[in-house]
């Protein structure tokens, strides 16, 4: 295929959706119109408020004029900084955005439009690239491949990620845009750009530790594998240097006292908030129904019965990794160690899933039929938090224009014509029908008053099954790989 039907199939799929997003940005948001305390698009635009108005030193600290029980700030510093740009743009555009202690529950149309355009504009310029990155890294590594444009319509279209960051209202298209860049290093073997690019992620949303042990594993055996000690050594310090100096900076306003780092620390980790809200399709939420675990054990118990379970199953992961280290390593026990911390882990949400949604693009080329079916499990088990949203709609039109055009693409894409695969592609258009069955009788069929939430309960153990069945299908397939070792030149 020439370079400028590429370049032209890489435009209009990245247009369209644009264009989709766009679209969903139209409909409702997380808490519209529900006082006092709304929803995510309050605590973004409140956080715009503080950033803009008081010094940085304040920013985590409760003060008269920083509530932390209202939307307190409790993401790292990256996210304060991306705040503080966009509340000091708000203020100078219409400074009733920002107005201390007077502009809460705004939401006006003008005020409406701004926010969604910071959503879009971070798409276009970091979410949607990283995307195009990530797939002509993965297509130049398959070198049966002709084209590109049904892996990136698969990513670019992915509805979970569109359906929570320009629907419910999120910027999880940063953090997650600066991962999937530093998987894209990864696999360029460009080690030293990874720290960096790892390091603005975990620095934007803390729930990027889901991924930090694959990085750091990975990381630690190019160093060994240089072949001199000096060498190994170097760039060891080169690594440690740029990921302590990338923090340092961040976290700069608050390396004055210990005190005040701790203020930070404490409000990213907030253990009194309990191992899971609402229904999350997790084993401990599944546990639950069956033995009431998160009432019989203390918060500071469950933390560290968590911790115990995730470490179960992380470490394991992560030394094969280290001991077997290839490209097709790294991307699997990224997907099985951010999956054993939505699992087994401490203070889950369902959007958390989106963790483990981004890195699972990786193995779109090698394991495409169970990869759209693990990534359309992911959407509906967000469907409860979706209804609350009003997005009932654009779930159902996206889930659809997935499951139906992108998924026929990747079957012809990938000459997915044997008996195997058409079983397979037959199971999971049956589950995939499923789970818009049940999701559309949980509308018209009210649940009994004795079982209120018996419909987010049954989606919640649904969605549970199938992204247990997909961890230990990435288990098998992580460790049935061979050591395929390849020494990584460091740059």
């Amino acid at each position: 295929m020439k370079f400028d039907d590429i370049s032209a199939d890489i435009v209009a799929t990245v247009s369209m959706g644009i264009a989709i997003r766009a679209i969903v940005s139209l409909y409702l948001y997380s808490g519209a119109d529900k006082p006092p305390m709304f929803g995510d698009y309050e605590a973004q635009r409140h956080w715009q408020e503080i950033t803009a108005n008081l010094q940085a030193k304040d920013w985590y600290r409760n003060t008269t004029d920083n509530d932390l029980l209202y939307w307190g700030l409790d993401y790292p510093p990256l996210t304060a900084y991306h705040s503080y740009v966009l509340g000091i743009i708000a203020r100078g555009y219409n400074n009733s955005f920002v107005e201390l202690q007077k502009s809460r529950g705004l939401e006006s149309s003008a005020h409406k439009s701004f926010m969604r355009l910071t959503v879009l504009i971070a798409d276009i310029l970091l979410y949607l690239p990283a995307l195009v990155l990530l797939c002509c890294v993965l297509v130049r590594r398959n070198e049966q491949t002709t084209t590109l444009c049904p892996l990136l319509l698969a990513m670019i279209l992915y509805p979970g990620q569109i359906l929570i960051d320009n629907g419910h209202f999120q910027y999880n298209n940063i953090s997650l845009g600066l991962c999937l860049l530093a998987v894209c290093a990864i696999y360029m073997e460009h080690i030293y750009l990874t720290a960096f690019l790892y390091s603005l992620a975990l620095n934007y949303k803390q729930m990027e530790l889901y991924h930090a042990m694959p990085f750091f594993v990975y990381l630690l055996s190019a160093c060994f594998d240089q072949r001199r000690f000096f060498q190994k050594l170097k760039t060891f310090a080169f690594l440690s240097g740029i990921v302590l100096m990338t923090f340092a900076v961040l976290w700069l306003p608050w390396l004055s006292s210990s005190q005040a780092a701790l203020a930070v620390l404490e409000r990213l980790f907030p253990i009194g908030r309990g191992v899971y809200e609402d229904k999350v399709a997790n084993f401990w939420c599944a546990l639950n129904v069956v033995y009431k675990i998160k009432y019989k054990l203390l918060n500071q118990q469950m933390a560290m019965l968590c911790l115990g379970v995730t470490a179960s199953f992380v470490i394991p992961i992560n030394l094969h990794l280290f001991f077997n280290k290839s490209k097709e390593t790294f991307a699997l026990s990224l997907v099985n160690t951010a999956m054993a911390f939505y699992l087994f882990s401490f203070q889950v949400h369902e959007k958390s899933i989106l963790l483990v949604a981004a890195p699972a693009f990786c193995l779109l080329n090698a394991y495409p039929l169970e990869t759209l079916w693990f990534l359309e499990a992911t959407v509906f088990s967000m469907f409860p938090l979706l209804v609350k949203d009003g997005l009932i709609i654009p779930f159902f039109v996206l889930a659809l224009i997935y499951h139906i055009c992108v998924k026929d693409m990747i079957i012809t894409y990938f000459h997915l014509t044997k008996y195997s695969n058409k079983w397979l592609s037959a199971v999971s258009t049956g589950s995939s029908v499923s789970m818009l069955v049940i999701a559309l009788v949980s509308l018209v069929a009210p649940a009994p008053s004795k079982y209120p939430f018996i419909w987010p309960l049954i989606i919640c153990l649904y969605s549970f099954m199938y992204f247990f069945l997909f961890f230990v299908f990435c288990l098998w397939r992580q460790f049935a790989c061979t050591n395929l070792n390849v020494k990584v030149k460091a740059r």
